[in-house]
């Protein structure tokens, strides 16, 4: 410690204005306060380090390995876990492709996935972010338009992937981007109109560059574009893009198309062998383009995968076995208060039943189970009790006061 009346060799200021100084060699000197500014820019920059490691191809996680970690959060969906896996497992061997002299360079291959509300996508998209060593953003197409219109520039996803990456621009170009929604920029209608699709057509031609790979100028913290603006270069050919929509009535495009192969004496047998509970099984590229996306951007996501929709069983299932499964939240925020909570299992089943008469996917057992729960949250934590079960009786009896028949779908 040093009493000199010498300055900080950092900021300048003099001993009388500080705790005090740290003495180093050849004279110089540090305060206490630029010290603890210096603790913090180096735990900032380890923990860089820590979260974008340089893995080594040994230490990858293998497909299998990705899939059976996002099976302890998202119950079924085999088939997307299988292709979300191998698309991120190729998109890291994609990272560390060495130069060699056989002029094959590996193409990134995006992946679109198609399946209902409350079937996972975006839960899956957020599991696997926790397993990745890449900066992952997950944005929604639903905000975007076309550039100079009110609303956000296609250059905004790369705005939330830098922000993920601290600004890291090298970190940021190997990202993964989750596009939520992609569903909602389709094309309007087939027919011309005197006035722009914005917010549609407009915003699938923006993504094309994106998708494709190309050096994009994004601005730091997003917003609109300006002349005197310091722009960010982000060169997007290694960045993988994710993308999910519901595609509702996307069904009947998929009927119509399987019936136009159904074609003479085969037909009765044609149409037996079609599982019409689950059209989404057999969707091709051409649904696709039929619903309204453009072709150029149906080419630059050329894997296509689905979600089934959620039978009783599936909805049952997610209701306690995840980790981080609903009935589980609840246990926890009510042992954080030294209660124990316990649901009968017929309350669960009428959860369930519920869910499917409302048909509101996995995101109904949330609604009707916070309904359900709203009463007791209120008052349990202000009174003196150690243990809480939950009726059947009064699962109804909170439905019921709720007036959840609002929720129903017409």
């Amino acid at each position: 410690m040093a009493k000199n009346n010498k300055n900080c060799s950092f900021c300048g200021r003099p001993e009388s204005q500080v705790d005090f100084f740290i003495m180093g060699q050849d004279g110089a000197h540090i305060c206490n306060e630029c010290a603890l500014q210096a603790a913090e820019i180096v735990k900032e920059n380890s923990l860089k380090k820590t979260k974008l490691p340089n893995l080594q191809k040994e230490q990858l996680p293998k497909p299998i390995e990705i899939k059976e970690y996002l099976d302890q959060f998202v119950i079924g969906q085999e088939e997307a876990k299988r292709y979300l896996s191998v698309a991120v497992y190729n998109h890291y061997k994609r990272l560390m492709q060495e130069n060699t002299n056989d002029d094959v360079e590996i193409e990134k291959s995006n992946i679109i996935m198609v399946g209902s509300t409350g079937t996972g996508k975006t839960l899956l998209a957020k599991t696997i972010a926790k397993k990745l060593h890449v900066p992952f953003a997950i944005v929604d197409a639903t905000v975007l338009t076309e550039a100079g219109y009110v609303g956000e520039d296609i250059e905004s996803i790369l705005t939330r992937l830098l922000q993920v990456a601290d600004y890291d621009v090298k970190a940021a170009e190997r990202g993964i981007v989750f596009i939520d929604e992609i569903d909602k920029i389709a094309r309007k209608g087939d027919n011309p109109s005197i006035t722009r699709d914005v917010s549609g057509e407009g915003v699938q031609q923006g993504l094309l560059k994106l998708l494709e790979g190309a050096v994009v100028n994004v601005p730091p913290q997003g917003g609109r574009k300006h002349p005197d603006q310091k722009m960010i270069a982000v060169n997007t050919q290694n960045i993988l893009f994710v993308c999910g929509g519901a595609f509702d009535g996307i069904e009947k495009k998929i009927a119509s198309r399987l019936n136009t192969r159904v074609v003479g004496y085969t037909a009765a047998l044609g149409k037996d062998q079609v599982d019409n509970h689950n059209l989404l099984q057999y969707i091709a590229p051409q649904d696709l383009k039929s619903f309204g996306l453009i072709p150029e951007i149906i080419g630059r996501l050329p894997i296509l995968t689905y979600l089934d929709p959620l039978d009783r069983g599936a909805l049952r299932r997610i209701l306690t076995e995840p980790k981080n499964s609903i009935i589980k939240q609840y246990i926890k925020l009510f042992n954080m208060d030294s209660i124990e909570l316990k649901f009968n299992e017929d309350v669960l089943e009428y959860i369930v039943d519920k869910s499917v008469e409302f048909k509101l996917g996995a995101r109904g057992l949330r609604s009707i189970t916070e309904t359900i729960m709203m009463d007791e949250m209120f008052e349990t934590p202000s009174k003196n009790i150690k243990k809480l079960n939950i009726s059947l009786s009064y699962a109804q009896s909170k439905i019921e006061k709720a007036n959840i028949n609002r929720l129903k779908t017409a």
